[in-house]
């Protein structure tokens, strides 16, 4: 049996507990405070990045995965005789997925796919686990790469940002509109259409930003036999509502928290869901 090893990045925001599971290896982008740089996830957590950039007033900046990191990685791989399936952030929000593909074509091999999730976080994580289980069911790289490029269009989600200021901050929001839904107790819902975080809905209100989240869940038939994932940093109020209902739908799925670099944009007390539709 062929050996294939899954590789994501770190915007995947998988929990520990499934990247050991399935032995996924995560390369981290990086992300920027100042003079200092860290590694998401392995030099900073998600709790205390948030906490340095309230006490210390710095916003931070985050870097892709440059193709040397790439190419170290795919190399080390290959010549322990495994065949590579590479999973990134979305082309047009990271050129993350560029660097993956240069370093590919530096190999000069066609023991690589690399794929182009158009998605970011719970996303993205999604389908790496579904490549994940793919592998277990003993596909090859190329039936995993069709089945993930058939499964894309059918992942769903919605998040719900509790503060705007990270949104203002990080230049995806003026800072006029940021202050009136702040002052407003405006709630941004998101989601990544076409490969790109767009606001779908703005709501006054938790339980509204709650209803809506649920209402998607309604409008898209959620596959049971697909895994979701539920995705929070601390945000008990929807995380526990949109937990109830996935139990209530005796629904398969994960708790993970978001991650530094989606941290960036989304800021403390944000969740929401990623899920694949019923589409078969």
């Amino acid at each position: 049996m062929e050996k294939i090893k899954i590789i994501t990045d770190s915007t995947c925001d998988l929990n520990r507990e499934i990247i050991e599971k399935y032995d996924i290896e995560v390369l981290p982008l990086v992300v920027n405070f100042g003079e200092k740089s860290y590694l998401d996830g392995v030099d900073i957590e998600i709790h205390e990045f948030l906490r340095r950039i309230k006490e210390k007033d710095i916003f931070p900046n985050t870097a892709q995965i440059n193709p040397h990191r790439f190419y170290q990685c795919y190399k080390k791989y290959l010549e322990e005789g495994y065949r590579i399936v590479s999973i990134h952030i979305s082309s047009k929000m990271s050129g993350t997925y560029q660097s993956a593909c240069i370093a590919k074509e530096m190999l000069e091999t066609d023991d690589i796919v690399v794929i182009d999730s158009l998605n970011v976080t719970s996303g993205l994580g999604l389908l790496v686990i579904k490549a994940a289980q793919l592998k277990k069911q003993k596909c090859n790289i190329y039936q995993i790469e069709e089945k993930i490029k058939e499964t894309l269009p059918h992942v769903k989600n919605a998040y719900a940002f509790a503060s705007l200021d990270h949104l203002v901050k990080g230049g995806r929001l003026s800072k006029t509109a940021g202050m009136i839904g702040n002052f407003l107790g405006i709630k941004l819902i998101l989601a990544v259409v076409d490969g790109e975080m767009a606001v779908v809905d703005k709501v006054r209100g938790t339980k509204k930003a709650i209803r809506i989240i649920l209402k998607k869940l309604e409008e898209n038939t959620l596959n049971n036999d697909e895994t979701s994932i539920l995705l929070h940093i601390d945000n008990e109020d929807i995380r526990i509502q949109i937990r109830n209902e996935l139990i209530k739908r005796k629904s398969d799925f994960i708790e993970c928290e978001v991650g530094c670099v989606v941290g960036t944009h989304s800021g403390p007390n944000a969740c929401g869901i990623a899920y694949i539709e019923d589409y078969n």
